[in-house]
């Protein structure tokens, strides 16, 4: 087969991409480049002719390799220098095959099949297998240093934020451990919908027309054959298999894909030079600006979100397939053939974030630097929440009202919340014996240290850390 230069490729995926994440580029080519696609498709028919030969009792150990083999070496340009005078790719790939295996048995090729009971066994296939072998993989390794970071920041007292606003504070680990129990649900559900994939051999309109002129029982040989495969038949078909099996494997990566790139975005915003709290590696030799030298700009996180931007819309697509007139039309064709793109831009987005989380560090200087003077224009503000819950718990009524009198008494004096706080001594005594009965140790000076209000953050970091590192397969020691 000619070789081309991968430059002159149209696809960025097939060049630039298939560069910068070359792993990941590999292990999809085996389960979905054309190559693939030709040679699943070879396997579906190499399990028809098994299937047959079984349930006539005729199929040996040898010629189950004999097929096997010949579906694995089926050679692509040879299909297609076929389909160029057939017009059609299943029955181009029909006649290579059947040149290539025992002549006792090509009769048996395709037997009963319509073009579909091929093609969406060979795309269930495809997508079962990309998705186990590679792109849970991806995804896991991910959670698992996202596990690593939630674990090891835990206890890390970070301010928190809600509408880009300081808020009441938190750990670093637990801002980590939101991605952990989204993506981590997320993971699972994609490994569930990947092993429910369904083939079918149900003929042209799916009730067994021409099966039942070869066996008694098409149902009977339609499992054999999906079988083989490793698969399970489609409770209901008409040429075409349920298409919502593929659409909610595709939507819950969509799912995946969007958490991912809001994690992105959040390391993104974190590393603005104004908040500086966490840090991507940065290699010696990397630039970050064509122009100002001193720049080192997140581009990795940046990368990842914009690649969901390509990415995403791509799900109307994907419902729009739902939808074939009558037993099936073509207008499914081309665009099914662009799910492909879609994988691979997801699991490279996932290797791409996979490489920024693995080398993510914590500047915990700074996050403690922002937590001391975070609140506005009230340094210590962040503790007013406690303040007020806690003389609501001691019986004051108007408890908010009276915080939010000595916040902006603190704004207006340029002194601490605390050392205002201290000076309103009725509320301070009430708040105090507070935390006296919650058992707080040093409960006078609790509105010293920001860091001390935290709730549960450090303990659900470590607990969600734990839980998902176990459900994707690690020891708690590694984490």
């Amino acid at each position: 087969m000619e070789t081309r230069n991968i430059f002159e490729n149209l696809s960025c995926i097939d060049h630039r991409y298939s560069l910068s994440e070359a792993a990941a580029f590999e292990g999809l080519s085996k389960y979905i480049s054309e190559e693939a696609s030709v040679r699943s498709n070879a396997k579906c028919e190499a399990a028809l002719v098994k299937a047959h030969l079984k349930l006539r009792g005729q199929l040996t150990p040898a010629m189950e390799a004999t097929l096997d083999k010949v579906a694995e070496e089926i050679d692509p340009e040879e299909v297609y220098k076929e389909e160029e005078k057939t017009k059609h790719n299943i029955r181009a790939l029909v006649n290579v095959f059947k040149t290539k295996v025992p002549s006792e048995v090509a009769p048996l090729v395709h037997l009963g099949a319509t073009s579909v009971d091929i093609l969406d066994t060979g795309l269930s296939c495809r997508m079962r297998d990309v998705t186990q072998n590679v792109v849970l993989p991806e995804l896991k390794e991910l959670e698992r240093h996202l596990c690593a970071i939630a674990d090891r920041e835990a206890e890390t007292p970070q301010v928190g934020r809600t509408h880009g606003q300081h808020a009441v504070p938190i750990t670093f680990g637990w801002s980590i451990a939101e991605f952990v129990s989204r993506l981590g649900k997320s993971i699972l559900r994609i490994e569930e919908l990947s092993n429910q994939l369904k083939g079918k051999l149900a003929g042209p309109v799916g009730s067994y027309n021409g099966p039942s002129m070869i066996v008694k029982d098409p149902e009977e040989l339609e499992l054999t054959y999906v079988h083989f495969l490793g698969l399970e038949p489609s409770e209901y078909s008409n040429q075409l298999v349920e298409p919502e099996y593929l659409l909610r494997l595709l939507l819950e990566m969509n799912v995946a894909f969007g958490i991912i790139a809001n994690l992105a975005d959040d390391l993104r915003n974190l590393q603005r030079s104004e908040i500086g709290e966490v840090f991507e590696y940065f290699a010696s030799t990397q630039v970050g600006s064509s122009t100002m030298p001193q720049k080192r700009n997140p581009w990795n996180s940046e990368h990842v979100k914009s690649l969901w931007k390509a990415m995403c819309p791509r799900v109307m697509t994907f419902y729009m397939d739902q939808i074939s007139e009558h037993q099936r039309d073509l207008t499914n064709s081309a665009s099914q053939r662009f799910i492909s793109d879609y994988v691979a831009g997801f699991t490279m987005a996932v290797a791409r974030m996979k490489a920024v989380v693995s080398g993510l560090q914590a500047d915990r200087e700074s996050m403690a630097r922002n937590l001391a003077g975070a609140g506005g224009k009230v340094k210590g503000g962040v503790l007013a929440e406690p303040a007020y819950i806690l003389l609501g718990e001691a019986g004051v009524n108007d408890g908010h009202e009276v915080i939010r009198k000595i916040t902006l008494e603190a704004e207006t004096s340029g002194k601490t919340f605390f050392e205002v706080l201290k000076t309103h001594t009725d509320a301070y005594a009430k708040i105090t014996a507070q935390l006296e009965k919650l058992g707080v140790e040093n409960p006078s000076n609790f509105f010293e240290d920001p860091a001390r209000y935290r709730g549960l953050a450090a303990v659900k970091s470590k607990r969600l850390a734990k839980k998902y590192a176990e459900l994707m397969g690690v020891s708690n020691r590694s984490i």
